[in-house]
């Protein structure tokens, strides 16, 4: 499904190294940015937490394929399912705009 900005996902803009801590082309739209910050943050609270991809499943009634996706930037996540995630961590996941980059290319 197209998403409405035609941004592919996150993924997608990766120069080299491993996703979530690899280097992005230099025109990455913020959405990719935002991509990378969130599955960085969903991977560390998971770490913290404890919670493995199905027990984080079975806590927030959001697919551990769907929550797998999101770690790997091959989606990225509805409202919804953010706030389903950030209610069972008690903390926020969601980057914000620190996940900009220095000088970023509105897209």
């Amino acid at each position: 499904m197209p998403r409405s900005s035609n941004d592919k996902v996150p993924r997608d803009y990766v120069v080299d190294d491993a996703w979530p801590h690899a280097a992005l082309v230099s025109d990455a739209p913020v959405s990719a940015h935002y991509g990378q910050a969130l599955a960085r943050n969903l991977e560390n609270a998971l770490a913290v937490s404890g919670h493995s991809l199905r027990t984080l499943a079975d806590v927030t009634g959001v697919t551990h394929s769907t929550i797998s996706r999101v770690l790997h930037g091959k989606v990225m996540p509805d409202l919804g399912t953010l706030a389903r995630l950030e209610a069972a961590f008690g903390f926020q996941v969601w980057p914000g705009p620190g996940a900009l980059p220095a000088s970023p290319t509105p897209r």
